[in-house]
This record gives structure tokens, sequence and C-alpha cells, in this order.
């Protein structure tokens, strides 16, 4: 067994491989380079994915570079910023990312469980000895050419077997798939077998996790959902004969950023995901006529203008291309009309400057946020942010009425 230690972003060289480890470590992504002159032997350089990879033959482990507790304070703060406070969600005290996320998912499952499961109303179609709700008698006649019993009906089963609590037990099975060094996270885990032995086994894959709507009924289920979707969409367990090849719990730090950022911006502007949206959701803007779609991580919207646009990123990237974000934010703010647009990179990223750009005369500000300290001087970094974009909205106010 091969057992690697990572961080992100940081290159470990001259780690030795087989063909098929190289290969696996290569689908994460992680940047794989031959060692010069060492055969079987290579370069290893994570990017802005974070968490575990097990296999048969190889463990592996990319830690992120902030501090773990901060990368679930994030996580947590953007699934719900209403029911996620820092002194609410259990960290755990685990080395790694994945098990760190263990406790705090138990704690929010048991705290939906407190009231008994959750029940719903589905619809069955069997075939009884007996006439239970209503007679299929299509079915009857096609089927059964009229001759009872039994008898095809349809009828509404109040039951524990909904689909939130098959997600949840979706994501409880994904987890316990996966090789869990503690002893009280396995058992902790596996305390909800009972509890949940009349719901259905659904393997859910990435793209099929389904998305619910919340009312007064099931409100207190959201938290446990919240970090089930998580799981779901940042697990991967492949098979082969019922046996696990291998299982992986990874994060993209940059979604992450993202996802935190437009929620605890949303919070601090005091504005609803329609007027603030991710990624310009349910808005139009274009380049070029109606060519070429822009989706700004970050816009604001009174009525059907945009009076701010500005991007997020965690990690400075240029695609080959120097200043290639600055590009991306001069598109914004010329297809949005507005004078001056914002890029907002993670601490360390890039330096608070502002750029005139000559001739459109746009304004291209760079500021930088400090995710690494404690969860109140980070909501501070981002309610300093918010008084920036609340000027920028003046400005473009102004800029319009002139």
């Amino acid at each position: 067994m091969v057992e690697l230690t990572l961080r992100e972003y940081q290159t470990r060289a001259g780690v030795t491989l087989s063909v098929g480890d190289r290969d696996v470590l290569r689908g994460i992504p992680i940047i794989v380079t031959p060692t010069t002159d060492r055969e079987g032997v290579y370069d290893l350089t994570p990017g802005s994915t974070v968490g575990v990879l097990q296999t048969d033959t190889l463990s592996v482990e990319i830690r992120p570079k902030l501090p773990i507790d901060r990368v679930l304070f994030l996580i947590s703060y953007a699934l719900d910023v209403r029911r996620f406070g820092p002194e609410e969600f259990q960290f755990g005290g685990a080395p790694d990312l994945f098990e760190a996320m263990i406790p705090g998912f138990v704690a929010q499952v048991r705290r939906s469980f407190r009231r008994g499961l959750l029940r719903g109303y589905r619809v069955e179609e069997e075939a009884l000895h007996g006439v239970r709700g209503r007679i299929r008698f299509n079915d009857q006649i096609r089927d059964r050419f009229g001759i009872f019993p039994p008898v095809e009906v349809s009828y509404d089963d109040f039951t524990e077997d909904t689909e939130m609590n098959r997600l949840i037990k979706a994501a409880i099975v994904r987890l316990g798939r996966m090789r869990i060094r503690s002893r009280d996270a396995r058992k902790s885990l596996r305390a909800f077998d009972r509890v949940l032995g009349q719901v259905a086994d659904v393997e859910y894959q990435r793209g099929t996790v389904p998305d619910f709507s919340f009312n007064r009924l099931n409100r207190h289920y959201e938290p446990a959902i919240r970090l089930a979707q998580l799981i779901l969409r940042s697990t991967s367990i492949e098979l082969s004969r019922g046996v696990v090849r291998s299982a992986s719990f990874l994060v993209d730090m940059n979604k992450v950023f993202e996802d935190f950022m437009v929620t605890a911006l949303r919070e601090a502007l005091g504005v609803t995901e329609r007027d603030f949206p991710q990624g310009a959701s349910g808005r139009q803007m274009w380049l070029a006529g109606d060519r070429i779609r822009l989706k700004p991580d970050i816009s604001w919207w009174v009525g059907g203008r945009c009076v701010f646009v500005g991007d997020l990123k965690y990690k400075k990237t240029d695609y080959g291309i120097p200043n290639a974000d600055l590009y991306q934010l001069l598109a914004y703010t010329i297809s949005a009309d507005l004078p001056i647009g914002l890029l907002i990179y993670a601490q360390g990223e890039a330096d608070p400057i502002i750029h005139t750009i000559k001739h459109v005369g746009k304004r291209l500000e760079v500021v930088a946020v400090d995710i690494s300290g404690p969860p109140d001087e980070i909501l501070a970094e981002v309610s300093r942010i918010a008084d920036t974009i609340r000027s920028m909205r003046l400005q473009a106010s102004r800029y319009h009425a002139a």
C-alpha cells in the first residue's frame, strides 16, 4: 500500500508509482510529471481539489492550504447560513477533511431524527387479495382478463421510505464504504442502520442527486439534507463484483470559495438570490450581440438592469494569457455597461489595486479576502467588501444618470 500526503498546489517530487496508480492520480486531477532520468518515479502537483482517494494499492490525502476547520466553516456557511453557525456545526478533530466531515454530518442527522423519521405519502401500485385504495381497472382487464382476485389497486402509503430519508441513507452508506480510521466515526454511522431499516437503498450518482423545497414541516431536515447532498456529490465509489475498488471524497476549493462568498455577500448586503444570482443564473448577459453568453460569479440586479458585476478567484490562473482574470472582468463591465467591476481573490493571490482602462473608461478594482482567520474575522472581511459593492452600485447609478 502506497500512502501519500500531498498539499494543495505544492509539488511533491520523486514519488514511485505503478502505471495503474499513476493513471488514477491523473484522474483526480493531479499533474503527474515523470521525474527526470528515473523510471517509474514522478513529481506530483495537486490543484484546488482536496480530500482523500483510496484504492487497493493507494491511499492519498490532499490537504488544503487552509486549516481544516476553516474549510468546514466555509462549506457549512455556504450550505445554510441560518443553521450552520460556527458554534453550531460540530467540527471534527480529525487530521483530514473527509473524516472531519463525519461528526458534523452525524450530529445534523441525529438532530433531524429527534422527532422521528419524516414520513410522506407515496403512491403504491400492487396486486392484492383485497381492495385497498382505487382499483386499476385497465390493468385488471389487460393483465388478469378481469378475473378477481388478486386485484390491481393503487393507494397512498404513509411511509418512512421518502426521498429525503433515502438521500440521507445513501450518504451514510457511501461514507461507510470508505476506509474510516476513526472507530467512533464508524460506530456513529452504523448506529443509523436500524433507524433507517425501512428506507430503501438508492445509489445516487453525482448528476442525479435531487434538490428539495423546504417548508415548516420538513425544515428541520434541511441541514442534514444539505450535507448529504454535498457528500454524494463529492464522493465516488467504483465497484467490481460488489467489492470496492476505489473510493474518493474530493472537494474543489474553487467552488467552496465561490459558494461561500456568494452566500456571505448576499447576507451582508441583505439581498435575495434573485437580485444577487450566482453565475448570473436567471439573467441574460451577452458579449458580441447574443453570440457569447457571460456568467459572472457575482452580479447585482435591480429590475432588469445590472448595477454591479464582479468575479471570484480562489486561485490566480492565467490560462497561459497574462492577466486573463482582468480581461474576463473587463468583458463583464462592457457587457453590463458599468463603469467599474470588482475582482475578489483569496488572500495571497493578488494585492489590492485599481486598474484604469484607457479608451473604454472602465476601472477594475482588485481586492483580497483573508479566509484563514477565525470565522468572525472572515465575516468582517466580507462585510468590508460588501461596503465596496454598495459604493460601486452608487457609482453605477450616477453613471447611468449622467
